[in-house]
């Protein structure tokens, strides 16, 4: 058997009774510290990237158990938890810790060693620029009409620019205003410089790799109808994935199961049916 475990903590130490939450586990673990703009208080991300870290641990510790049940036919036990789950996402923020005790802050949407790698206000919102290397900085200047910024020994390597931080990013943040996320995408792409727009969650769901991705899906709901909903992250090279099928209703397997599972009698179900102590959701 491959048990798995999932608790906040773990399943032993000081902590290890604790109820675990996400939120509480992204505090914890450091990562609200190293979220959110500079000067801004800690801020818990968008959707619960503590939980999803530890099911996908979860997931790839069950496919190591797997194979070696398949190699030895042994059992296994396997602990995840919420805290050590984040706290390995940490990756090079855990790093530069650990090594040089280096503390973490803020950067918002900014690169702490980077620069350019960040959002700009357009006219019409947001646009994330990340210059990679030293060619990217200046394309980007060249087709931002900003040549003196290239040419500025304030900007000549990487290492300049992130102790010339402000200054740069003050004036290309002039500049970026002046045009929509519309014009500088039609400036950038096809020319080397990475780029994207912080899209809202209309924009995500029209955006034409998104759709081409089949990352929108649609089930047949037994009562609600039609229910669009997200698709899988990944592809397979040997079979397309299924239809997305909806969860049970409640009640809805209850006959079945006391029949095939507890081998309950037609007679008794139907007592227990008429006596109220379980019910049996019938699908039309």
């Amino acid at each position: 058997v491959i048990k798995v475990e999932k608790k906040g903590y773990g399943q032993t130490g000081p902590m290890s009774q604790r109820p675990g939450y996400d939120s509480i586990a992204c505090a914890m673990s450091g990562l609200m510290h190293i979220t959110g703009s500079q000067d801004g208080d800690p801020v818990r991300p968008g959707v619960a990237m503590t939980d999803l870290a530890t099911g996908l641990y979860a997931h790839g510790a069950i496919m190591a158990g797997l194979l070696q049940k398949e190699k030895t036919g042994k059992g296994l036990h396997i602990d995840c938890n919420l805290l050590s789950s984040q706290v390995a996402c940490l990756t090079h923020i855990a790093a530069n810790y650990l090594t040089a005790k280096k503390e973490a802050k803020k950067w918002g949407t900014a690169h702490e060693s980077i620069v350019p790698y960040q959002a700009f206000k357009t006219k019409d919102g947001f646009l994330v620029i990340c210059a990679g290397n030293d060619q990217q900085f200046s394309i980007i200047c060249k087709l931002m009409s900003l040549p003196a910024l290239s040419g500025d020994p304030r900007y000549q390597t990487n290492k300049l620019r992130v102790q010339n931080r402000r200054e740069l990013i003050d004036v290309l943040s002039a500049r970026f205003v002046e045009k929509t996320i519309g014009d500088w995408l039609q400036l950038f792409e096809g020319n080397g410089v990475p780029c994207g727009p912080i899209n809202t969650m209309e924009q995500v769901f029209s955006e034409p790799q998104v759709i081409h991705n089949d990352l929108i899906l649609e089930m047949e709901h037994p009562t609600a109808g039609t229910v669009t909903v997200p698709g899988p992250a990944v592809r397979f090279s040997d079979f397309k994935v299924s239809r997305p099928e909806p969860p049970p209703l409640i009640g809805q397997h209850t006959v079945e199961v006391l029949k095939t599972v507890l081998g309950y009698t037609e007679s008794y179900i139907n007592e227990l049916l008429t006596a109220g102590a379980v019910t049996q959701h019938e699908l039309h």
